[in-house]
């Protein structure tokens, strides 16, 4: 059965010596997606199922958020100036990852604050979903997310999460790693 396309999502990727290959994928001109855990066939797989549209690698589509996040991982950027779609989302999960949008490079902030913030004090759970469900981790910063006590805890950056999310946080507190 085809599929009914809608706009075409278009990717591109990045080597990383502990990411490994990241993916950037943009539909409409706007980053939808982000991925440094699943290998090329599976990732367009994921995109061609999750926007019913089909992928193509187009590295020049792609190259201003890959050049974005490539001067991130090296240190030298603080601040992403991308276009974003997390339409998918329920409204909820889009309110607590645009909340996480306000987190300031080098700092933190726990689920349970994100969730005061957007309105749901009781929600800091809900919150953890919506950090778990991220589609564009790095930009969205939800490595910034943390436990009430301070602990990491899980991180939709991949089967290493953990680790990355260290990494990620370890590379904001010195400026570079």
């Amino acid at each position: 059965m085809p599929l009914s396309v809608t706009a075409p999502v278009v990717y591109g990727k990045l080597e990383h010596p502990w990411l490994y290959t990241v993916f950037a994928a943009l539909r409409d001109g706007k980053l939808v997606r982000i991925s440094f855990d699943l290998p090329e066939d599976e990732f367009r797989l994921e995109l061609e199922n999750r926007f019913r549209s089909p992928a193509a690698f187009r590295p020049d589509a792609a190259a201003e958020a890959l050049d974005q996040i490539r001067t991130y991982l090296n240190g030298d950027r603080t601040v992403f100036d991308l276009p974003l779609d997390i339409s998918s989302l329920t409204v909820f999960r889009q309110r607590a990852l645009r909340e996480t949008l306000k987190i300031p490079y080098g700092q933190t902030a726990t689920y349970g604050e994100i969730a005061r913030r957007i309105g749901s004090p009781r929600a800091a759970r809900a919150v953890g979903g919506a950090m778990a469900a991220n589609p564009i981790p790095l930009v969205i910063p939800c490595h910034r997310v943390l436990a009430a006590d301070g602990a990491l805890t899980g991180y939709s950056g991949g089967r290493d999460g953990l680790a990355i999310k260290s990494r990620l946080l370890e590379l904001e507190a010195a400026g570079r790693l």
